[in-house]
């Protein structure tokens, strides 16, 4: 059992390089195949993790399910019991926090949409009455379809022309349903502490979407950055008051944002770069693979050691 032991470990181990690897991938892709790339990995890295402590908790109680006596499982791997005890204790905890952060995902929405309840304005577009300076994408929520939110302050600090880039940039975000894959990136990064840098690298990958998104809309590239760096300069001198920050056009690493806009439109990569990309997808999609085979061969190797202790008894 030693082998499936090391798989177990490196699939616990392997989401840290996996994670480096699909945030320098990001890099060079477009934003929206930025985003899905990024939301895949940590979507395949965790079902990866989970598979393993699946593994590791379940080959004790299967030798038991198969009357194996429990004694007869610890001469044959006695780490059997610590490590399913361990692995056990980690799912359990990874269920709880999970649970958590999909309360605290659902108490900020209901909160905006309570925010949202003060805001008048026609279609999908509700503006707020308040000093603070910011816009944010409002998700669907309770059959309600999804609005973009902007304050009177926001309004008030932006042109007309800016404020069409900050409301094509927000409907980006509804239309792509961003929400949702900020939200499975952060949900999976309960489950690997490696994952956590997927939710940074990702959240500026949404906004770079939705910007390039907003300057398709506009037809103007400098327009689009100039917005972008008026509205983040307006939200900060002001304080910002957003209850969705994720979905805010002003949040992330805005001079990164503007300088990609000051550039022309980003393309898929080509040559080396693209098969650099492949062939990193392609290793984490085979690692994962080669790991839950060989955790489900030790399994099988299980029932077989079981069927023969039962045949032997008799």
């Amino acid at each position: 059992m030693t082998y499936v032991l090391v798989l177990v470990m490196l699939a616990l181990v392997f989401p840290w390089g996996a994670a480096l690897v699909a945030r320098r991938l990001a890099l060079v892709l477009p934003p929206r195949e930025a985003c899905w790339a990024l939301t895949g990995a940590a979507v395949l890295l965790a079902g990866g993790t989970i598979a393993a402590l699946i593994g590791l908790f379940h080959v004790p109680f299967l030798a038991s399910l198969e009357r194996v006596s429990l004694p007869r499982v610890l001469e044959v791997w006695p780490a059997a019991v610590p490590f399913a005890g361990a692995a056990g204790a980690v799912m359990l905890v990874q269920l709880v926090l999970l649970l958590r952060r999909w309360a605290r995902h659902r108490s900020l929405l209901e909160r905006a949409w309570r925010t949202a309840g003060a805001g008048t304005g026609d279609g999908d577009l509700l503006v707020i009455p308040a000093a603070d300076v910011d816009a944010f994408a409002l998700p669907g929520y309770r059959g309600r379809p999804g609005r973009v939110v902007v304050t009177s302050g926001m309004v008030r600090a932006l042109k007309a022309s800016e404020r069409e880039v900050l409301l094509a940039h927000e409907r980006a975000h509804l239309a792509g349903r961003h929400h949702l894959l900020s939200a499975v990136v952060d949900l999976a990064a309960v489950v690997h502490p490696a994952l956590r840098g997927l939710r940074e690298s990702l959240a500026f990958h949404l906004e770079r979407w939705a910007d390039e998104a907003a300057a398709t809309v506009v037809g103007d590239r400098r327009m689009a950055a100039a917005a972008i760096a008026r509205a983040a300069l307006a939200g900060s001198s002001h304080g910002r008051g957003g209850t969705y920050p994720r979905l805010a056009a002003a949040s992330g690493p805005v001079p990164r944002r503007v300088a990609a806009l000051l550039q022309p439109e980003p393309t898929a990569p080509r040559g080396g770069a693209r098969r650099a990309g492949a062939v990193a997808l392609a290793g984490t999609v085979v690692v994962t693979a080669v790991t839950a085979l060989g955790l489900a061969y030790g399994l099988h190797e299980y029932v077989e050691y079981a069927a023969r202790q039962l045949v032997g008894a008799r």
